[in-house]
């Protein structure tokens, strides 16, 4: 195979992946359940994940405190209701799962 059809075919792939990301990581938050509990823009029985983009907005950590409790699980961030853990969630997953809130599950 040519360089140049190497080149094609990787922007082609990049392209893919770029335009393919947000419905690659809310087919992830399905996967894992997340949309049990959390819908894009409205509480169901966590908060909506546009808030918690909103919390986060300004903090520099956002980025792992969301892993982090993603992972963990926890209670009273949004209230009394507990978030399961998701302890069987890759690092990878947890994080691009993260990375996709904060940017305001787009």
């Amino acid at each position: 195979m040519s360089g140049m059809k190497k080149v094609q075919i990787g922007l082609i792939l990049v392209g893919f992946a770029i335009t393919g990301s947000a419905y690659a990581n809310l087919e992830l938050a399905q996967a894992k359940t997340c949309t049990a509990c959390h819908a894009v823009d409205k509480q169901v029985l966590g908060p909506a994940l546009r808030e918690v983009a909103k919390k986060y907005a300004k903090n520099p950590d956002a980025l792992d405190l969301v892993s982090e409790s993603i992972k963990k699980g926890g209670t009273g961030k949004w209230g009394q209701i507990p978030m399961p853990a998701q302890d069987g969630l890759s690092d990878a997953d947890a994080k691009t799962l993260a990375l996709w809130i904060l940017k305001g599950a787009k």
